[in-house]
């Protein structure tokens, strides 16, 4: 193992990337099958039910991720792993015996009284990756990142495969099907869930081995400080929940309805409306995938890494050099993204499709999500020092901002108002964040040099725009040398770096 620190987060980094960056790409690759398949008002529905399944997830797992990762570090692996498990276990045959009893009056609240069926497949998915989380949290903390990384890639390949099979290969016959199962209504959608469920109960399979040495226990003197841990890491989920899916969720309740004739000249109903305007905005929020797909790997390495090196007298000044070249990275994934647009926007879509009108909202998402990748890395510092409860308030302060903005803002302005919604969420986390941790535990980072990355990349991309009425070729061939540029003075800045690697 590299005696460098940085080295090997970020060996670790690629390889829990292989499997997160894999599965993401090859899930990716739905998207422009999907939009081509699925109206957008379809489109809507699977990313309004995908956002439910976000919610529920963290619902289910209520920090017990962090909490095993925790203290794995101060007891008996196998006993926490044990506890935890049981819990996890516990929690969710109550949440499958009361949802089997109440899902069609949840799928009612929620508008799918036409669709039960997507419903209680959405609880399924929900149980069986709850199921999954601790151990594959186990694989992360025993440093098996490329068993983590093959069971991701297999649960997604299973889960793209059988999309390709159900909506290219039979669309007829898998139509036929579901209309005799579920009825016409179901439509081919049914079969995204359909292929979901099994994908999951693949990684659930495919983990089994994690639960060689398990038996049930419940240990009261251990179970009681891991939920008192946990608990405050729930509400952080859930109020982060809040911030990653209320816009997917409120926007359908909230965007602006046209009036009665420009429906009727639309052929839509409000209701198909506000799904369509859901759909678009789904859309082209996947177009921010690859710096989504970034952070995630990034938080997989990073979390018991940052745990690992807590004790090191140089822990302060090794996260200020993680916080810098993450940064750096992240700005250079936003360039990459948006200086060759003009090729990416056809994964939402072909040219002149309803689904462009959407991109508009790419920039501010790809900015919003770097900033939450920073909350991230700035939360150590109440993780470190059992102060989860202060990452609640933070939470909270993000999420009365997001839902602040989603209600002002999406009624006035439609979809574009969610994205800034999201940008203004994570600025404020990431401020009051900073300002607080260095007070409680104070790192170096270098917040000169990276608000002048930001500034630079920021005005490299506005500079691209210069060239909108070029030829694709041509922009193609500047903006790749705009990107060089970035990266030429990165490296001539880092190499005088008195942190550098």
């Amino acid at each position: 193992m590299s005696n460098n620190p940085i080295k090997a987060l970020a060996g670790q980094t690629v390889i829990y990337g292989m499997g997160t960056i894999v599965p993401r790409l090859l899930n990716y690759l739905l998207v422009p099958l999907y939009v081509r398949v699925f109206a957008p008002g379809v489109y809507g529905q699977i990313t309004d039910l995908y956002a439910w399944m976000a919610l529920l997830i963290a619902v289910l797992t209520y920090g017990m991720e962090t909490t095993f990762f925790r203290f794995t570090q101060k007891e008996n692996p196998d006993k926490v792993f044990n506890n935890i498990v049981s819990c996890i276990i516990t929690t969710t045959t109550v949440f499958l015996i009361f949802y089997v009893f109440l899902y069609k009056n949840f799928a009612h609240l929620i508008q799918y009284e036409h669709n039960t069926q997507y419903v209680l497949l959405l609880g399924i998915i929900v149980a069986l990756d709850a199921l999954t989380a601790v151990p594959f949290a186990k694989l992360r903390n025993n440093n098996k990142a490329k068993l983590f990384t093959v069971i991701k890639i297999a649960n997604v390949t299973l889960c793209v495969g059988l999309n390709l099979f159900f909506l290219l290969v039979i669309p007829e016959t898998a139509l036929a099907i579901s209309n005799k199962l579920f009825g016409p209504q179901a439509g081919l959608l049914v079969w995204v869930l359909i292929s979901n469920v099994f994908s999951s109960l693949l990684s659930l399979v495919l983990l089994l081995p994690q639960f060689k040495n398990f038996h049930f226990e419940l240990n009261k003197s251990l179970i009681r400080p891991m939920l008192a841990y946990s608990l405050p890491i729930l509400l952080i989920c859930l109020v982060g929940m809040v911030n990653e899916v209320a816009d997917k969720i409120l926007i359908k309740y909230l965007t602006p309805i046209p009036d009665a004739e420009t429906l009727a000249t639309l052929g839509m109903t409000a209701q198909e409306y506000a799904l369509e305007q859901l759909g678009i905005y789904g859309a082209n929020y996947k177009l921010a995938v690859l710096m989504t797909i970034f952070i995630q790997m990034f938080r997989y390495a990073s979390e018991p890494f940052f745990f690992g090196k807590a004790k090191d007298r140089n822990a302060p000044e090794l996260y200020a050099k993680v916080m810098t070249y993450f940064v750096i990275f992240c700005l250079l994934i936003f360039l990459g993204v948006m200086l060759y647009m003009d090729v990416l926007k056809y994964f939402v879509g072909k040219e002149g499709s309803d689904y462009h009108e959407g991109l508009i909202i790419v920039p501010i998402v790809l900015i919003a999500n770097m900033f939450y990748g920073i909350v991230f890395n700035l939360s150590i510092w109440f993780k470190l020092t059992d102060r989860t409860f202060s990452g609640t308030i933070i939470s909270i302060i993000g999420a009365s901002m997001t839902l602040l903005c989603l209600f002002v803002l999406v009624p006035q302005i439609g979809y574009l108002g969610a994205a800034i919604a999201h940008l203004a969420c994570y600025t404020a986390m990431m401020l009051v964040s900073y300002f607080w941790g260095q007070r409680v535990f104070p790192v170096p980072y270098q917040v000169g040099r990276i608000v002048l990355y930001m500034i630079f990349a920021i005005g490299i991309f506005l500079l691209s725009t210069v060239f909108a009425d070029y030829s694709m070729v041509s922009k193609l061939i500047i903006n790749t040398l705009l990107i060089l540029v970035y990266l030429g003075t990165v490296f001539v800045i880092e190499r005088k770096n008195t942190l550098k690697i």
